[in-house]
Protein backbone atom coordinates (compact mmCIF):
# COMPACT_ATOMS: atom_id res chain seq x y z
CA UNK A 1 0.00 0.00 0.00
CA UNK A 2 1.01 3.83 0.00
CA UNK A 3 1.17 6.32 1.76
CA UNK A 4 -1.85 8.17 1.11
CA UNK A 5 -3.86 4.83 0.66
CA UNK A 6 -2.78 3.67 4.31
CA UNK A 7 -3.85 7.03 5.54
CA UNK A 8 -6.96 6.87 3.62
CA UNK A 9 -7.37 3.91 5.50
CA UNK A 10 -6.75 5.45 8.90
CA UNK A 11 -9.39 8.31 8.42
CA UNK A 12 -11.93 5.67 7.22
CA UNK A 13 -11.88 3.51 10.30
CA UNK A 14 -11.87 6.66 12.79
CA UNK A 15 -15.04 7.71 11.26
CA UNK A 16 -16.44 3.96 12.16
CA UNK A 17 -15.08 5.02 16.02
CA UNK A 18 -18.01 6.51 18.24
CA UNK A 19 -18.72 7.80 21.88
CA UNK A 20 -21.18 6.04 22.82
CA UNK A 21 -22.61 9.24 24.37
CA UNK A 22 -22.54 11.46 21.20
CA UNK A 23 -23.60 10.46 17.86
CA UNK A 24 -20.51 11.42 15.73
CA UNK A 25 -17.25 9.94 15.40
CA UNK A 26 -14.86 10.93 16.45
CA UNK A 27 -12.81 12.12 13.47
CA UNK A 28 -15.73 14.42 12.82
CA UNK A 29 -15.89 15.64 16.26
CA UNK A 30 -12.45 17.09 16.06
CA UNK A 31 -11.15 14.94 18.48
CA UNK A 32 -8.05 13.60 16.57
CA UNK A 33 -5.20 15.98 16.42
CA UNK A 34 -2.18 13.95 15.13
CA UNK A 35 -1.76 11.09 12.43
CA UNK A 36 1.77 10.01 11.56
CA UNK A 37 2.51 7.02 9.68
CA UNK A 38 6.49 6.49 9.40
CA UNK A 39 8.61 5.86 5.91
CA UNK A 40 8.45 2.03 5.74
CA UNK A 41 4.99 2.42 6.60
CA UNK A 42 5.01 0.45 9.43
CA UNK A 43 4.20 2.16 12.51
CA UNK A 44 1.20 5.00 12.88
CA UNK A 45 1.09 7.28 15.65
CA UNK A 46 -2.04 9.05 16.39
CA UNK A 47 -2.42 12.01 18.99
CA UNK A 48 -6.30 11.93 20.59
CA UNK A 49 -8.38 13.85 22.87
CA UNK A 50 -11.73 13.50 24.46
CA UNK A 51 -14.66 16.32 24.92
CA UNK A 52 -13.89 16.32 28.30
CA UNK A 53 -10.75 15.44 30.48
CA UNK A 54 -12.57 13.12 32.79
CA UNK A 55 -14.61 11.65 29.88
CA UNK A 56 -16.19 8.21 31.27
CA UNK A 57 -15.65 6.18 28.16
CA UNK A 58 -12.41 7.18 27.25
CA UNK A 59 -10.57 3.72 27.62
CA UNK A 60 -13.13 2.20 25.83
CA UNK A 61 -12.89 4.45 22.91
CA UNK A 62 -8.67 4.43 22.68
CA UNK A 63 -9.03 0.75 22.98
CA UNK A 64 -11.96 1.04 19.81
CA UNK A 65 -9.57 3.46 17.64
CA UNK A 66 -5.91 1.21 19.11
CA UNK A 67 -8.22 -2.29 17.86
CA UNK A 68 -9.21 -0.80 14.44
CA UNK A 69 -6.19 0.84 13.49
CA UNK A 70 -4.13 -2.40 14.02
CA UNK A 71 -6.38 -3.74 11.29
CA UNK A 72 -4.76 -2.53 8.83
CA UNK A 73 -2.13 -4.40 6.56
CA UNK A 74 1.38 -4.00 7.29
CA UNK A 75 1.49 -1.80 10.15
CA UNK A 76 3.19 -3.28 13.32
CA UNK A 77 3.03 -0.79 15.86
CA UNK A 78 0.05 1.83 16.42
CA UNK A 79 0.64 4.09 19.35
CA UNK A 80 -2.45 6.31 20.98
CA UNK A 81 -1.32 8.78 22.79
CA UNK A 82 -4.20 10.70 24.76
CA UNK A 83 -3.70 14.63 24.96
CA UNK A 84 -5.17 17.33 26.25
CA UNK A 85 -3.25 20.39 24.49
CA UNK A 86 -4.68 21.99 22.69
CA UNK A 87 -8.03 21.82 24.84
CA UNK A 88 -10.87 20.40 22.33
CA UNK A 89 -13.40 22.68 21.53
CA UNK A 90 -16.69 22.46 18.99
CA UNK A 91 -14.44 24.62 16.80
CA UNK A 92 -12.73 21.42 15.95
CA UNK A 93 -15.69 19.89 14.78
CA UNK A 94 -16.54 19.22 11.16
CA UNK A 95 -19.92 21.11 9.54
CA UNK A 96 -21.37 17.44 9.32
CA UNK A 97 -20.62 17.41 13.05
CA UNK A 98 -21.84 20.25 13.94
CA UNK A 99 -25.03 20.27 12.04
CA UNK A 100 -25.98 16.29 13.10
CA UNK A 101 -25.92 17.88 16.46
CA UNK A 102 -27.65 20.89 15.83
CA UNK A 103 -25.28 23.89 16.35
CA UNK A 104 -25.93 25.22 12.77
Amino acid sequence: MKKIEVEEKVVELLKTVYDPEIPVNVYDLGLIYRIELNDDLTQLDVDMTMTAPSCPMADFIIEDVRQKLESIEGLTTVNVNLVFEPEWSQDLMTEEAKLELGLL
